[in-house]
């Protein structure tokens, strides 16, 4: 998937909140298959996806401790507890390269380091739209217990796209009824303004060629 052409392409129409929905599996027994989890954390396990707008000249440095803009999980875990969802906030997603699912040894690893839920998706997106100054936020829908659970199968397509249908009908309302309040919000926490200190090249030295092509991004710094 093509992470920087789609959050790019959203900056060009003028988005600047993004909502996201994504299946996970689960690391933890209370986090059940067709609950939902808020998470604001990452860890990242990936290792072959381009996940900047900078290089080539231009050095940035975004700051990413709090990934996720928490205002708007918060819109949209009030939206899920209305649409009568299980409900869990804050967590840790970690994002695997994939596309295989994990080893034993893997999961159960993650769970060692305290994560939550384990994904393939999420932590591009969040990086290049916090590098965008896009608010992010994710909606992890719970589908299996990834394969360290005993007393369950391992993860297996079939288990992953039967639990998302029964999710679907939930995740539609919830995504439907978290617009307004996310296009509508003042956006003061700092995804606003991740850009403002974040550029360390000198305007004089950035090329032409890269203030051209990420003007969108850097055009109102420059």
């Amino acid at each position: 998937m093509n992470y920087r052409a789609n959050i790019f392409g959203f900056k060009l129409l003028g988005a600047h909140t993004i909502l996201s929905a994504s299946a996970v599996g689960s690391m933890k027994e209370e986090y059940a298959p067709t609950d939902i989890v808020f998470p604001h954390q990452f860890i990242d396990r990936t290792r072959h996806r381009p996940d900047t707008f900078f290089g080539n000249g231009l050095v940035a440095h975004v700051g990413f401790a709090d990934p996720i803009c928490t205002g708007l999980s918060s819109a949209m875990s009030a939206a899920a507890r209305a649409a009568g969802a299980r409900v869990h906030d804050g967590g840790i997603y970690i994002c695997m390269e994939g596309p295989q699912f994990s080893t034993r040894a893997e999961s159960n690893l993650y769970r060692s380091w305290g994560a939550d839920v384990i994904g393939m998706t999420n932590l591009q997106e969040a990086k290049l739209s916090r590098e965008a100054e896009i608010c992010y936020a994710t909606m992890a829908l719970v589908t299996d217990y990834d394969c360290w659970h005993e007393g369950h199968d391992d993860v297996t397509v079939e288990t992953v796209l039967a639990y998302l249908a029964k999710n679907a009908e939930t995740a539609q309302k919830i995504l439907r009824s978290s617009i307004v309040p996310a296009s509508t919000r003042t956006r003061d926490c700092p995804c606003a303004s991740a850009l403002r200190y974040a550029i360390i090249t000198q305007k004089a030295a950035i090329p032409e060629n890269v203030k051209m092509h990420l003007a969108p991004i850097i055009g109102k710094y420059l």
